[in-house]
Parts: structure tokens; sequence; C-alpha cells
């Protein structure tokens, strides 16, 4: 029987069926499993958060394919997927709107003080300090977006929205394309100076780790907000603290740390100090593509990837089909 191993949460409709018709195991949960215990048996994986290494995939002589639930692949060995003749595939545009949409829930929740004010409720202080709330409004305000691809998109079309004038840089984005979206295409180095805010919607690649660093913190204005709703390893998480701290930038949002899948208890460890040492900082975990409908498409797209390339076919949207040819030829 096909046997499939599933490493996080998935939309429970797609998991009805998936049960249907696989041997399921979950790596989550009261029925969690290590994958090493299980490997030898998996045909194929559908994958979220888990880290997937070389050792994983060497282990795992009937693995055809990791469909990644989602469309970052940083958590996947791909070059040792390739070498052992597995697809890696993707499920694009399945959270565009789901993460665009948080770019903005944390923007808004950052520029109104949401959590301080509400926090103030919850312990019975209606009024005493509320002078001390004084956000700003996106109208008018200059949203720098980097990155300019399906997410990069949707979240400006919400920024024009609000009456925001939007650039964007992105090194395969065409001047056309960004202007029909209502953005102007800028150099990064434009785009840290102009923007009030800056959000972060790039790929975690060599040449984009720690992206922004002191140098590019120091670009900005005093008054920017910096929101990476991407990979934490887009910035430099020591640089962005001691800026928050001197007051180079006004504040920043994060659903991703460069902490994640090694110990979260104290998500800035690296930097030796608390969250709660840093007010100007807004951290949630991971959760900005978590909405149902982003989970029914990424596990529906997701799910027939597997099915596909376990019927002998080639999969919708693979990641490595070149590596892989190669490797045939």
């Amino acid at each position: 029987m096909t046997a499939i191993y599933i490493s996080d949460v998935i939309h429970e409709n797609v998991m009805r069926d998936i049960r249907k018709n696989a041997l399921v195991h979950v790596g989550y949960g009261p029925s969690k499993v290590n994958y090493l215990d299980v490997c030898d048996t998996i045909d194929g994986v559908i994958l979220r958060a888990e880290i997937f290494t070389r050792d994983m995939i060497e282990a795992s002589p009937r693995l055809k394919i990791i469909a990644r639930h989602g469309v970052g692949t940083d958590n996947v060995d791909l070059a040792a997927a390739s070498e052992n003749g597995v697809w890696v595939t993707s499920t694009p545009g399945s959270n565009s709107n789901a993460v665009a949409e948080h770019v903005f829930a944390l923007l808004l929740s950052l520029t109104r003080q949401i959590v301080p004010a509400a926090n103030r409720v919850l312990a019975g202080n209606w009024a005493e300090g509320r002078g001390d709330l004084v956000g700003f409004e996106l109208s008018g305000r200059t949203l720098g977006i980097v990155g300019f691809g399906a997410i990069g998109k949707r979240v400006a079309a919400i920024a024009k929205s609000f009456g925001m004038r939007i650039l964007a840089s992105d090194p395969i984005a065409a001047a056309q394309d960004a202007a029909a979206a209502g953005a102007d295409l800028v150099e990064l180095d434009t785009l840290y100076d102009g923007a009030d805010i800056i959000t972060l919607h790039a790929p975690l690649l060599p040449s984009t780790r720690h992206m922004i660093s002191a140098r590019e913190l120091g670009l900005m204005k005093k008054t920017a907000v910096v929101i990476n709703t991407s990979r934490g390893g887009l910035i430099d998480e020591d640089a962005l603290v001691q800026a928050l701290l001197n007051g180079d930038i006004a504040g920043a949002a994060m659903d991703v740390l460069e902490a994640e899948g090694i110990d979260m208890k104290n998500p800035l460890a690296q930097n030796r100090i608390q969250l709660s040492e840093v007010p100007n900082l807004l951290v949630t975990p991971h959760i900005a593509g978590q909405t149902q409908e982003a989970f029914l498409e990424a596990g529906t797209k997701s799910w027939a990837e597997v099915q596909a390339v376990l019927a002998g076919d080639t999969p919708a949207f693979p990641l490595n089909a070149k590596d892989l040819r190669k490797l045939v030829a």
C-alpha cells in the first residue's frame, strides 16, 4: 500500500482524501512519528515546516516526491533530492493572499499600537496613558516591496486601496509589470532610502541572506517600519534589534525568525535579548499563510502532485526538473 508522510497539519478535507488512498504517517500530534523510523516505507512526503535533510532523503529507498505545502524550499535539500531521483514540488500562489493580508495585519497592529492598547484594557486601564497610543495612517505613505512575485503584487493591490505610493525592487521583475500594478520599479538602496514601510517577499538564497543588515538599516528613515513574512534569514536580527533599540528605525514586525526549527523558547536568543525588551518589535509564529482557504489550496495542490508522480506522470510545479532530467540523461 502507498505510504505518505505529512510533516504538519493540513486541511482536514485533504487529509480525509489522502487517508482513503494511502497509509498516512504524521510528524505532529498524538500520533506523531519520527520520519527516520518509517522512512523505508514512504513513497511520498507532503512537507510544511519540517527541515528535510540529505540523510532523510538517502534513507528513503521508495521516496519519489517531496511535495512542499507552500512555496519556500530552504527546508529541503534540493541537491540531495535530485541526486536520488526525488521530485520536489511547490504550490505557487496558494497562500499569496493569506500572506499579503497578514502583512497588513502586522503593519496596522504595529502602526496603531494595537497590542499594547489591548493589553492595557485587559489590565483594566481603559483611559490611563491613552494619550501615548498615537499611531500613523497608511494613506499617503510610501510602501517598499522587496520581491515582486505573486505575494508582492497582491501586497501592492491592497496598498493601493489604502492610498499608498508603491516602490518595488526585484531583479527579474519587468518595469511594465510593476507599472501595471501601480508600482515604481527601483534599485534596493533607493527603496530603502525612500520607503516609510519596507516589506520583504524574497526567497532565502546565499545572495539574499542578511540582505537587510546594519548598512541597509542605516539607509532607512528613522520613522521607517520593516515587515518580514518571507524568511527569517533575510534580516540580520542582531543589527535589526540594535537599530530598534537605538531608534534608528521606528519599528519592525516579523512572522519569521532565523532561529526557527532550532529553539523558539527564546526566539532572539542569538541576540542575547528577550522579545519583551524590544517593545517596537512585533513577532508572530510563522502563521502568515495559515488560513483555511490557503490550507485547502496548498493541500489540494500538494496531494495532486504526489498522486501524479506516484502514477508515473510529471508534476505540474516541479522545482528540480532540470536536475532530474540531467540525471536521467
